[in-house]
């Protein structure tokens, strides 16, 4: 029975013996988080090897931009589809469970990827990627929320989060594999790290929903004391156990489009989500072209402009995080809806500069100006994804995080689509991105309007754990 104990005390993700307490900003431990930032990394990887080798694919199968630009934007939209049925599903089921057999798809299809006989063959392990990488991201914003408190959301939803935004990576190393193996070795290769790191999330424990909230709440409401000396401690909240069998007066969860529609109703989640939709929509077209702009317009090697690109991508995104927590960490409390100044301000300003790097003449200038706008709009990531967990209640966070998710992915499905007929209809791929930064621009006005009922909905979460 000992053994029985100390095994799972040891077990991933497991609480610390003695309960989890009200002051405590990391009471699992950071292996939770390191295991969703693994799996948002693969995804992403995954998911943009593609544009990384895509001037290599189309020199072999010769297929025109708008053929290319639809390829994420069919991936996108069966992506959508399985969203809140997703959301659903997290809300209901073991999350690690759904992340692990999602994760394990993931690597399949990018084998079939590598593998494909014909475009139409790789056209369709493309859209199933997609469709199977969007089930997984209700499951980890969900859990995030059950690992980590009010005080640590910032950091770990930023982080992980960040993953969306850092498929510079996938495009570096899609580049690089595939100018010196051919594109193939660029997902064959890939399919080994999704297999294992299916393995790795199989073993993280499932925590109890809601427990953290309502810790936080019933803090809030009796500030704890330093006990005198001698006096015995106040009782914390002992080990929980994976999403017990609901009991007599537990919280029932409503019927699917019901919880929708309940979820839909918060101002926040809905105005946030808008304008982080179209920021995608924007980033998601421009950087899906950007090295084969780098390769037209200055003659640069597919290795070369992929490497530049990506670099930029992960150097911006990773700054923009550091410096949205640190900001946001600063504002919160203090000023009303803080993150969310920091966040709709960032993805104003980035993208109104992203539109003046896409003037330069120069590669230098180019890649300089447009490390500054990653950096700049890559602070909303933090901010902007903290403040949705703090506004959706725990029992219906699997489906708020597929809300954000479907609008994310209806940005992702649009952008490529529209610069790859916008250039082959102008003869331009330069004037194709500028379609896309003014809606960018307002995505960042969309999200500081939110900043009015944030501190409102976050109260009601909290009142709501009270409660139940």
């Amino acid at each position: 029975m000992v053994k029985t104990v100390a095994r799972e005390r040891r077990r991933l993700g497991s609480p610390p013996p003695g309960g989890i307490s009200a002051t405590d900003p990391n009471p699992f431990g950071w292996g939770p988080f390191v295991v969703l930032f693994v799996v948002g990394m693969v995804d992403r990887i995954e998911a943009n090897l593609m544009s990384g080798v895509l001037p290599l694919i189309q020199a072999e199968w010769g297929f025109s931009d708008t053929a290319a630009g639809s390829i994420p934007t069919a991936a996108a939209l069966a992506a959508a589809l399985v969203a809140l049925p997703a959301g659903y599903l997290a809300d209901r089921y073991s999350r690690t469970r759904i992340i692990g057999i999602v994760v394990l798809c993931w690597a399949l299809a990018t084998l079939g990827s590598g593998l494909a006989a014909g475009f139409a063959v790789f056209y369709l392990m493309r859209v199933l990627l997609a469709a199977a990488e969007n089930i997984d991201n209700p499951a980890v914003g969900s859990l995030l929320a059950d690992f980590y408190p009010a005080a640590t959301r910032m950091q770990v939803y930023g982080w992980t989060r960040m993953t969306t935004y850092l498929g510079g990576v996938g495009t570096l190393l899609g580049g690089v594999i595939g100018q010196a193996f051919g594109w193939r070795a660029a997902f064959l290769l890939m399919a080994i790290p999704g297999a294992l790191t299916a393995i790795l999330v199989w073993r993280l424990r499932e925590p109890q929903r809601g427990q953290i909230d309502k810790i936080m709440a019933t803090a809030a409401v009796v500030p704890q004391q330093a006990p005198p000396p001698g006096a015995l401690e106040p009782p914390q909240a002992g080990p929980p156990e994976a999403d017990p069998a609901p009991t007599p007066g537990a919280t029932v969860k409503p019927p699917f489009w019901p919880q929708v529609r309940q979820v839909l109703a918060i101002r926040t989640l809905i105005l946030v989500a808008l304008g982080v939709m179209i920021l995608t929509l924007g980033l998601g077209g421009i950087y899906f072209w950007l090295p084969s702009l780098m390769v037209r317009v200055f003659g640069m090697t597919t290795g070369v402009a992929s490497s530049i690109s990506g670099g930029v991508t992960i150097v911006g995104v990773l700054a923009g995080t550091v410096l949205g927590s640190h900001l946001g960490k600063r504002v919160h409390g203090r000023v009303k809806g803080g993150r969310l100044l920091i966040g709709g301000a960032g993805i104003t300003i980035g993208s109104t500069l992203l539109g003046v790097a896409l003037l330069m003449s120069s590669p230098v200038a180019l890649v300089i100006l447009v490390l500054l706008a990653v950096t700049i709009s890559s602070t909303a990531i933090p901010t902007c994804t903290a403040c949705i967990a703090d506004v959706v209640v725990a029992r219906s966070r699997g489906v708020g995080f597929a809300v954000l998710q479907f609008l994310l992915t209806i940005g992702v499905a649009f952008g490529p689509l529209i610069v790859g007929l916008t250039s082959d209809a102008t003869g331009s791929l330069l004037m194709a991105m500028y379609a896309l930064i003014v809606p960018m621009i307002l995505g960042g006005l969309v999200v500081l309007s939110s900043r009015g009922s944030y501190e409102r909905e976050a109260a009601r979460v909290l009142d709501d754990a009270r409660d139940s």
